[in-house]
């Protein structure tokens, strides 16, 4: 459940409240008081999640000020048939305001973003060159670059062209420090003979990492699914490792190939973390319009009976 507040002008608060109140999902409109000078009058509000949205954007209709309104989120304990929702539209969901800002935030390219990129390719480039997936998968965890696949999709769902771009920008930068990292350390292990002649790229179960093929596009896109389910129901970030294991290996293989001059191969992972961006974008868009259909399909049914 969503608390409302919002401090209305004197001379609308009658209109904004019978306007609130005949919304399906709004509940308990109150008049809290009026300002010692009396010129706003505070209202609350119950608001179902799924409603947020739309009683933001009616609010505005009503010349509300933007600055004078606010949703906080309450935690309730309904009893359990009360309690009973759609998953797609559960209460825990992220209403659309939520999601767009949290996407601008993530579409930024912060310090904090690039240097865990960096130190997701040193780790990633040391399992490639050791053969060492434990390590691989550690790179993976350390990444995140689930923040800006999650806000390009926000962007592409919701019609923004410059969140899009912003977004995969700072993906493409993130990638390029993890694939460049990854090439620093392998040429450092080659220049302290750490990595003998007889090593082979690739080898003891890594060696399908430059190579497209169906399989390489399901698993980008059921884990463009799974990422977009952690970022718009607040899930644990901890899945965000899916979106990483499309990512991190292939930009840390095609550094790793770079360093020891094996051009085909850098070639290959880098054409396979092409294919896994497109279909992480695919289907973290696809998960995030349906989500945004199924909660607007109550509404609908309520307003069509």
């Amino acid at each position: 459940m969503l608390y409302l507040r919002a401090y209305i002008p004197a001379g609308q608060i009658e209109r904004v409240e019978a306007s609130l109140e005949d919304l399906p999902d709004v509940r308990h409109v109150v008049r809290m008081g009026t300002s010692a000078s009396g010129e706003v009058e505070l209202l609350s509000a119950d608001v179902d999640p799924r409603a947020a949205d739309e009683v933001l954007s009616l609010l505005q209709q009503l010349g509300v000020p933007s600055a004078e309104v606010s949703l906080a989120r309450a935690e309730v304990a309904n009893p359990v048939e009360a309690g009973r929702q759609r998953w797609l539209g559960s209460s825990d969901a992220l209403v659309w305001a939520e999601v767009v800002d949290s996407a601008r935030e993530n579409a930024r390219l912060f310090m904090r973003y690039i240097a865990l990129m960096a130190v997701a390719g040193v780790i990633a480039g040391i399992g490639v060159v050791d053969k060492n997936t434990i390590l691989i998968v550690g790179a993976m965890a350390v990444s995140p670059d689930l923040l800006p696949v999650s806000a390009a999709c926000v962007g592409v769902v919701g019609r923004r062209p410059r969140l899009v771009a912003r977004s995969v920008g700072s993906l493409v930068i993130g990638l390029l420090v993890a694939t460049v990292t990854a090439c620093l350390v392998t040429l450092f292990l080659i220049w302290t003979g750490t990595l003998t002649k007889s090593f082979a790229l690739g080898a003891g179960g890594l060696g399908t990492l430059p190579t497209v093929n169906i399989t390489t596009a399901i698993v980008a896109f059921v884990a463009g699914i799974a990422g977009m389910v952690t970022f718009e129901t607040r899930a644990s970030s901890a899945v965000g490792v899916a979106i990483s294991v499309t990512t991190i290996p292939a930009a840390a293989y095609t550094g790793a190939a770079i360093a020891v001059g094996a051009a085909d191969k850098a070639t290959g992972a880098l054409a396979v973390l092409g294919v896994n961006v497109v279909m992480l974008l695919l289907g973290g868009s696809i998960t995030l319009a349906v989500q945004r259909w199924a909660r607007s399909e109550p509404d609908r049914s309520t307003s069509a009976s």
